[in-house]
């Protein structure tokens, strides 16, 4: 394996888009301070790039003057209780933009996130609350600082800064904690006070008794569940070797592989961004998307017990999965040649704070990208496929979130979220099972839940005139031009405007939804485009009527396409902490601004529908959701053809001296 790292220091700035490097997210707080006046009480949430206009972006070519440098930083006076946004210039060290915005809670601090356990634990309510459980050792206690979600009136954010955390119990350190949930215990914190502001004891369940370690440590130990051996038999090694070394080239942050280039992003907030993604058609760099970014992730649980009901959790706009990013060094995250490249991130006194291996590149064998035997000839003509991996993987509190994105020889690409981890638990007393979840241990269950991950596509179908039109199949109807009845069209409708872009996915129709370029035609003379292929999709399984429903509106709809506007960016909205909803795409359309020939913005939601499993205990294995985007009409055929084929050498049945059509018949 090999890996090449780049360093965020020390990297020269040659394109407007470039990620923020440590020494600048430092210069930028140091600014803000002075040309704001910030005291001590001030905590820098996020520090990101401020990118600069599309259209100046597009228009810089290298060599060109550089554009202005900015930085956008979001603040939390915490003496004020009040949130503030920034923009500084790098360039001109001036102080672009200044706001106060009352009324929002920014996202869980990181150092709020590490406080919250102490606070809880130091406090005599949650203490005797424990000692009803037989619990004495507060030392082993596990808490977790979940997003407070709406509740009602008193969780107004203008009033106070709160989070609801929940506790569980390990038995000794360094155990899985998450196999002894304390059901029915909530504490309300105070972030502002630091302090415990209300302890609430809904009666004992007793603690599970068996544990659920999965590490290797751990498999001997007595009682323990499952009782697996360390390691199974008859795993032969698997190794992936690139003799020349990779196909892409790195420069920065530019990637090119196989006709496709892009740029690689990282804010705090989103994580892994792609920008300017584009291919080279034969001499034509054609671009694809602007910009695609994960806009929110949303994970709503269907148990209405106490320590379940409000656990409807915003992981990017309450907690920012980028500083949540794993440093992909240890284990096997990416296998073969591997290129990696550091996130950069701040702490709360605006210092830089490197994620080393954040974002991991390689390419992979994707299977066949194209095959046909002539059986009158016998000749056989075959191409392997390959794909370029770019992912990201995040910790959660208990679950892991990996954000895959695939681009393919053959013009594909796909977005893919592997979900693994721990299951957030809760407790039933024995002999008990529970009606809103599974049993995967006795007294442990794992309650239902969805996961809904929102992805913004900038897009840019050769230009930033585009239109996207709605593609159903249908049965053609009855009659002369279908006498036997086997006929089926589809049926094409452009989305001309907002309100008629939020859409939903038909698998009884076999809906897509082609982006495609208003300007450009191929050479059979039809709109070049790019189709949204869904996968596998679930609509929300709460109540429209529930009092959390409208934090996460961008729900309703599996698709909405908005008219591009740099300052709608989140599916939920800027501020979801302890917001009652009403922000993000159903906010963003009520304009209802025309679409067509336009520069517009792809939203996708898609969930993943989780009744959990025993298997899925004690440490899940992978489930998987995403959607791809195919070239429809965007090339004037198959842009596979020119892969050559595989050598001789790497065709296991390939046998020396025999024709290649008759090795399937011999071999």
């Amino acid at each position: 394996m090999t890996a090449v790292s780049d360093s965020a220091t020390g990297t020269a700035i040659t394109h407007p888009l470039e990620p923020l490097t440590a020494e600048e997210i430092a210069t930028a707080g140091t600014l803000l301070r002075e040309l704001a006046g910030l005291g001590p009480t001030a905590r820098f949430v996020f520090i990101s790039l401020h990118e600069p206009t599309k259209a100046d972006v597009v228009a810089w070519t290298p060599g060109d003057p550089p554009l202005p440098r900015e930085v956008e930083l979001t603040v939390y006076e915490r003496a004020e209780r009040t949130t503030y946004e920034g923009v500084v210039s790098l360039t001109s060290h001036d102080l672009v933009s200044w706001r106060a915005r009352p009324g929002v809670q920014p996202p869980i601090m990181f150092e709020e996130f590490m406080s919250c356990e102490e606070i809880v634990r130091s406090d005599p309510r949650w203490q005797e609350a424990m000692r009803k459980r037989g619990v004495t050792d507060f030392s082993l206690a596990m808490i977790d600082p979940w997003a407070a979600s709406w509740t009602g009136s008193e969780d107004d954010p203008a009033a106070r800064r709160i989070t609801r955390p929940l506790t569980w119990m390990r038995s000794a350190p360094g155990e899985n904690g998450y196999a002894r949930p304390v059901e029915g215990l909530v504490v309300i914190v105070d972030l502002d006070a630091g302090a415990v502001v209300d302890v609430q004891d809904h009666g004992v369940v007793p603690l599970p008794a068996k544990p659920g370690n999965y590490e290797a440590a751990w498999q001997f130990e007595p009682d323990n569940v499952p009782a697996f051996p360390a390691n199974r038999d008859g795993v032969k090694p698997i190794e992936i070797s690139q003799p020349d070394g990779p196909s892409f080239t790195v420069d920065g942050h530019s990637v090119t592989w196989q006709k496709w280039q892009l740029r690689i992003g990282f804010t705090p907030r989103e994580g892994l961004v792609l920008h300017q993604v584009s291919y080279d058609d034969r001499g034509t760099v054609r671009p694809v998307i602007y910009r695609a970014s994960l806009a929110e992730m949303y994970v709503p649980y269907g148990d209405p017990k106490p320590t379940h009901r409000f656990k409807n959790v915003f992981d990017q706009g309450e907690y920012g999965v980028g500083w949540l990013a794993n440093p992909l060094t240890l284990g096997c995250d990416c296998v073969g040649h591997i290129h990696y490249f550091d996130g950069v991130v701040n702490d709360q006194d605006a210092a830089p704070v490197t994620i080393p291996n954040a974002v991991c590149m390689h390419e992979e064998d994707a299977g066949i990208a194209w095959k046909h035997t002539d059986f009158r000839t016998g000749a056989v003509e075959v191409r392997r496929r390959r794909r370029l991996v770019i992912s990201t993987i995040v910790t959660v509190g208990n679950y892991e979130y990996g954000y895959f994105w695939y681009l393919y020889t053959d013009g594909t690409i796909e977005y893919e979220v592997k979900l693994t981890g721990v299951i957030s638990t809760g407790a039933v007393a024995p002999g008990e099972q529970p009606t809103h979840g599974t049993l995967v241990a006795p007294g442990l269950y794992g309650p239902n839940h969805q996961h809904f991950f929102c992805v913004r596509l900038d897009m840019a179908v050769d230009g930033l005139v585009n239109r996207v039109v709605e593609v159903d199949s249908q049965p053609s109807p009855p009659g002369p031009d279908n006498p036997h009845g086997n006929a089926w069209e589809t049926v094409k409708t452009v989305l001309a405007s907002e309100a008629d872009a939020a859409r939903d996915t038909d698998a009884n129709r076999a809906r897509y939804w082609r982006v495609e370029s208003a300007t450009e035609n191929s050479a059979l003379g039809a709109p070049t485009g790019y189709a949204l292929m869904p996968g596998s999709n679930t609509p929300p399984m709460y109540s429209p009527d529930a009092l959390f429903a409208p934090r996460a509106g961008f729900t309703q709809h599996q698709f909405w396409v908005t008219a591009y506007d740099p300052e709608q960016r989140f599916a939920a909205g800027d501020y979801p902490n302890q917001n009652p909803g009403g922000d993000g795409l159903p906010a963003f359309i009520a304009g209802d601004r025309p679409l067509d020939g336009a520069d517009v913005v792809v939203w996708y939601t898609f969930g993943a529908h989780h009744v959990v499993r025993p298997e899925d205990w004690p440490v899940m294995p992978c489930a998987y959701t995403g959607f791809h985007l195919k070239p429809i009409g965007f090339f004037d055929g198959n842009p596979a053809l020119d892969i050559p084929p595989s050598p001789p050498k790497a065709c296991h049945h390939h046998q020396a001296g025999l024709p290649v059509a008759n090795v399937a018949r011999e071999s």
